[in-house]
């Protein structure tokens, strides 16, 4: 799913997605729980972008770990799916 989808979604459902900037090619698509919606995004690819911004492995999962899947952001504050282990 692209951004423009993304955003073409939340303006046809009339709510406010939050985004994880620089991040749009990690879109997955958009998650539904509850009264919740939300856009999902692919833990492994987030942080494939970190190491290639220039961050050791090590550095990017703790990156990501600590500042993107840390911080809460509101109701719908992106979920990351790990699509994929070792």
């Amino acid at each position: 799913m692209t951004r423009d989808e993304v955003d073409a979604y939340a303006e046809q459902i009339d709510e406010e997605l939050l985004v994880a900037d620089g991040f749009d090619d990690c879109i997955l698509g958009i998650g539904e729980q509850f009264n919740r919606t939300f856009v999902v995004y692919d833990r492994g690819k987030v942080i494939a972008a970190l190491i290639r911004s220039g961050l050791d492995p090590d550095d990017a999962e703790e990156y990501f770990e600590f500042n993107i899947l840390g911080a809460f952001v509101g109701e719908a504050t992106p979920c990351f799916v790990t699509t994929s282990w070792p």
